[in-house]
């Protein structure tokens, strides 16, 4: 039986990793974003059949027609990456503009939320029933960089999603954990090669990994018998200032 995957921010960077590593692992992919021909590349990349879906994860008539749509094409849904997300201008709180604050949510939060509903409602109901979630955390849910107020309180409250989720999932087949990463070398920590704000306020730069470790990662997140579940991991450039920061 196919093993049926949809990606969330899935057009580069991370999602585009994790979506290339399930298909080279079997797995048919649904690669959802907000931009068609990003989406059109990364199907094209796979090594087993994919579909690009474009939605605004934030948008819940948006979220419904992608998970949908999943299930018109290829009957069920046995695994969410809840990977889409984006991070704000590093400001002082009391300088960061309010609707800044909102959109970061939006998305990372409300998106996060909104996919794992849809995808938790057609994993209960499908025969047969269950299948796995995985959330995109952040190493800065819990040791954030200075003056990201809204990127780290949207990884904080993924974390809470994510156990709430494995709790009310663990009756009915529905797994769900969580993978925090740190510096992996997409577009969104591309300036780290030149330099970062640290919190002693200097600038420097940090180390990266490649980004298809953190597919491999999701992979065997994926990849675990109903009866296991990854309930945390983090996958890290082994010489970023991690441990220890601040």
């Amino acid at each position: 039986m196919k093993r049926i995957a949809v990606v969330t921010g899935g057009g580069r960077g991370i999602g585009r990793a994790a979506a290339e590593a399930l298909s080279a692992d079997g797995w048919t992919v649904v690669v959802c974003g907000r931009t068609a021909e990003v989406l059109e590349e990364t199907t094209a990349s796979l090594a087993g059949d994919g579909l690009p879906v474009v939605a605004d994860v934030a948008d819940v008539a948006d979220v419904e027609r992608l998970f949908d749509t999943t299930v018109e094409h290829f009957g069920r849904v046995d695994l969410l990456f809840n990977n889409a997300g984006i991070t704000a201008r590093p400001v002082p709180v009391d300088e960061l503009p309010v609707d800044v604050w909102d959109r970061v949510m939006a998305v990372n939060l409300r998106g996060s939320f909104l996919c794992a509903r849809a995808a938790f409602g057609r994993m209960r109901c499908q025969d047969p029933t269950g299948g796995r979630i995985i959330n995109n955390g952040s190493v800065s849910a819990t040791t954030p960089r200075p003056f990201s107020a809204p990127y780290t309180s949207s990884k904080h409250a993924i974390t809470g999603l994510t156990k709430s989720l494995a709790l009310d999932g663990r009756d009915l087949g529905i797994t769900c954990g969580q993978i925090d990463i740190g510096n992996a070398a997409s577009e969104m920590v591309v300036q780290m090669a030149s330099g970062i704000l640290q919190p002693d306020g200097s600038v420097q730069a940090e180390a990266t990994m490649d980004v298809a470790h953190v597919g491999a990662a999701v992979v065997h997140m994926a990849s675990l018998p109903p009866d296991a579940n990854v309930l945390s991991m983090t996958v890290m450039a082994n010489r970023m200032p991690f441990v220890g920061r601040g």
